[in-house]
């Protein structure tokens, strides 16, 4: 019982997958039984669900930090969720939204409001950042060739 109320404590303050919620009560103790028990009751209650919050992580990295499809999937895999599950996530958020247009949205916010990029080792300093960001190498080319 002191594994699952310490899961929903968890849960109450944010949205963790699940391989998370079992990391986290591992560290604290908790036997493997009964965080199997817990992990198998929050499952079935729904209070826990790797897919929600696969898309809150895709949702949360793509529209308040600019990111691109490569690196909103890694982030959603480094919470220990399953490829296909990430990939799906991904897929369902970022189809509403215009990669052009999120790479340009980071674009300015790196260039702090300029239009045009100042030389050639800013060039390179935003092209290897762009790509940090998980956005697709020809894109990120052409809307810096654009600006220089």
């Amino acid at each position: 019982m002191g594994a699952y109320l310490d899961a929903l404590k968890m849960l109450a303050r944010r949205e963790l997958s699940e391989a998370q919620v079992r990391q986290r009560l591992a560290r604290r103790g908790h036997p493997s039984d009964d965080i199997e028990d817990a992990i198998a009751r929050l499952r079935e209650e729904r209070a826990i669900d790797d897919t929600r919050v696969a898309e809150s992580i895709a949702r949360t990295q793509t529209a308040l930090k600019k990111r691109g499809k490569l690196r909103v999937r890694r982030q959603i895999e480094s919470a220990g969720i399953a490829g296909a599950t990430a990939k799906r996530a991904v897929d369902d958020v970022c189809s509403s939204i215009d990669d052009a247009a999120l790479l340009e949205a980071s674009l300015l916010k790196r260039l702090h409001g300029r239009e045009r990029i100042a030389d050639d080792r800013e060039f390179q300093r935003l092209y290897r950042y762009l790509i940090g960001q998980g956005f697709d190498p020809d894109q990120v080319l052409g809307i810096l060739r654009k600006r220089s």
